[in-house]
């Protein structure tokens, strides 16, 4: 339902249900905080393409029509709704950090180098973070972890689009150079498709190979 379609109570509703998610904010707000931020990230869990976290400061009061935590989204919304955050944010920061720096570091480590990242691009720089679960190692920053974060607060939903609709544009991109696998459709996850065309074809070089050990592969490397 477009913005300019949402009327009387359907509209009080979903300005309520608004003023909720920006609870978080408005506690550190009054604490005296003044640059508040939300982190998320997406990709932990496929077996190709990076994980890319966000950061975003939302002014205050910010009214982000439908704005929710990203999964619970169409493809379609989650779009819209990047454009509408990007142009709205006082500040959003996007780090992302590749397969073979996570089979590296591991995924956990790299999922934090990325949030850091992220952070580190924001400008002004925040004086608080909320995190969706994690606390974040090697950040000065103040920080409050929130379990489901990213559908508790209004800056880490935020965050949470624009993680995902960043990390899926790259992958449909790869879906050009690599279009056995299904990236387009798959984003990188391991669907039934994938997992043949890895045992067809074998690993591309934005596969994780630390990700795929209990994998018959074929093929060489794409």
């Amino acid at each position: 339902m477009a913005l300019r379609t949402l009327k009387g109570e359907k509209l009080e509703a979903e300005k309520a249900r608004l003023a909720a998610l920006r609870c978080y904010e408005e506690e550190y707000l009054a604490k005296g905080y003044a640059a508040i931020c939300g982190i998320d990230e997406a990709g932990r869990g496929p077996l190709a393409g990076p994980v890319v976290a966000a950061a975003v400061i939302l002014p205050p009061g910010a009214e982000i029509l439908f704005l929710n935590d990203s999964k619970k989204l169409s493809e379609a919304r989650r779009e819209a709704l990047f454009d509408e955050i990007c142009a709205k944010a006082v500040s959003y920061g996007i780090g992302s950090v590749s397969p073979a720096r996570i089979d590296e570091i591991n995924i956990l480590q790299a999922t934090y180098e990325a949030m850091r990242e992220a952070i580190g691009k924001l400008s002004p720089q925040p004086d608080f973070c909320l995190n969706d679960a994690v606390t974040i190692p090697g950040v000065a920053i103040p920080q409050l972890p929130i379990v489901k974060g990213d559908a508790k607060s209004l800056s880490i939903a935020a965050a949470s689009v624009l993680a995902k609709v960043t990390r899926d544009r790259f992958l449909i991109s790869l879906d050009a150079l690599y279009p056995a696998y299904g990236f387009a459709k798959n984003k990188g996850y391991g669907t039934a498709a994938h997992i043949e065309a890895l045992r067809v074809y074998g690993a591309t070089p934005v596969h994780r190979k630390t990700f795929l050990t209990h994998f018959e592969l074929g093929g060489e490397e794409a």
